[in-house]
């Protein structure tokens, strides 16, 4: 949990709006899909207050257990948490006046089934709210370290299936909305920095708390990773500013209603 706080600041913008986009708000009932360490979930319930209720759930049962604590250690009693696939929510919660799913629905083997999911569980009029990352050529930092990765460990890109874009395209995103028989979809368009003190720091944080762009390259010889890693400190430095390392970034949040 190192890098949360720096990943959590540069999202901090895009999960208020996150947020106002579901329509969280005081007394609300609210599923969090994929909550991974929890920040969009402890935002949730922040909002709906003591009368309110955050069911955060992900497939980790460590991580739901760090959700626990940490909601216990920020006075957040308004919090339950349950694993479960997000293609399985539960139930016996339900109905919910609004989801989120920050930055998981990109990375689902089966989208459209979650999508449904979710649409079943909430009451009628409620919100669905996720937040994916937008085209590539808005996030080169996302596109960068992976392809330098790839050509040391002379491994293809991915053709199609999950992953950082497999939803960047505003179109299939609001299709898999519509689909899953969602109304009023708008797809909002957000920015961000990815921000630290330094390009060192930035590569630090890739190799510690980015387990996929790792993992491209953690089979290999020592010495194909050290000529890696070495070309990726390197790129890395086109984004220092006067101020840090400063790694542009964007994002697209989708929503949409379950019909009245």
């Amino acid at each position: 949990m190192k890098w949360e706080p720096v990943h959590n600041c540069m999202l901090a913008a895009a999960t208020q709006e996150l947020l106002d986009r579901a329509g969280v708000g005081e007394g609300g009932r609210i599923v969090d899909i994929a909550t991974g360490a929890g920040d969009q979930a402890f935002a949730a319930a922040r909002r709906v207050g003591p009368e309110g209720f955050v069911l955060a759930t992900d497939i980790s049962p460590a991580m739901l257990a760090f959700v626990a604590e940490r909601a216990s250690a920020l006075g957040l009693a308004n919090i339950v948490t349950e694993a479960c696939a997000a293609e399985e929510l539960p139930r016996h919660h339900a109905p919910f006046d609004a989801a989120i799913c920050r930055l998981g629905l990109m990375l689902m083997q089966n989208p459209a089934a979650v999508v449904k999911a979710v649409r079943d569980v909430l009451r009628p009029g409620g919100c669905f709210s996720g937040l994916v990352m937008s085209s590539p050529s808005a996030n080169p930092f996302f596109v960068a370290v992976p392809s330098i990765l790839r050509r040391h460990a002379n491994k293809p890109a991915p053709a199609s299936g999950p992953g950082f874009f497999a939803l960047a395209d505003a179109v299939i995103l609001t299709k898999l909305f519509t689909a899953a028989g969602l109304t009023g979809v708008t797809i909002t368009t957000f920015n961000a920095v990815y921000a630290l003190p330094s390009s060192d720091d930035a590569l630090l944080m890739i190799q510690e708390a980015f387990g996929a762009v790792r993992g491209i390259i953690a089979d290999q010889p020592q010495s194909t990773q050290d000529a890696a890693w070495a070309e990726v400190r390197t790129i890395l430095d086109q984004w220092v500013t006067p101020n840090g390392f400063a790694a542009p970034t964007q994002f697209h949040i989708a929503s949409g209603r379950r019909p009245l």
